[in-house]
């Protein structure tokens, strides 16, 4: 006795199998092809182009894939900067606000060293 996972597979590669067409043509799958191996020149011909015409829109998509790459990259760099300008400006507002807090907590401290003299030494 079958299973019964076995038998919804069964069934399942069943039914997918009668939906395909009887014949099946051949696709022509885009590639470098061999082209010593054709026997007369205007085949020969016609592979050398197809090659040329597959190389020429590769490259074509690869170029148009690295120079969205470089787009993005140069936006985030853009944005990136940005950032960068602001925190440099938080940082030096951040040092100015502490520069102000400390110089009252120092004029505080000017005055009590100023009326502590230092002693004098009498032996010299």
């Amino acid at each position: 006795m079958i299973a019964p996972m076995a038998r919804i597979t069964f069934v399942a590669f069943a039914l997918l199998t009668a939906s395909w067409p009887a014949t099946v043509h051949a696709q022509d799958v885009p590639g470098i092809e061999i082209c010593t191996v054709e026997k007369t020149m205007e085949r020969r011909t016609s592979c050398l182009q197809s090659n040329v015409d597959f190389l020429q829109k590769t490259i074509s998509k690869l170029t148009t894939d690295q120079q969205q790459k470089i787009d993005a990259s140069n936006r985030q760099i853009e944005a990136l900067k940005g950032a960068v300008v602001g925190l440099q400006k938080l940082v030096s507002d951040m040092q100015a606000e502490q520069k102000k807090a400390a110089a009252p907590a120092a004029k505080d401290a000017a005055p009590a060293a100023k009326d502590a003299a230092p002693a004098k030494d009498g032996t010299k």
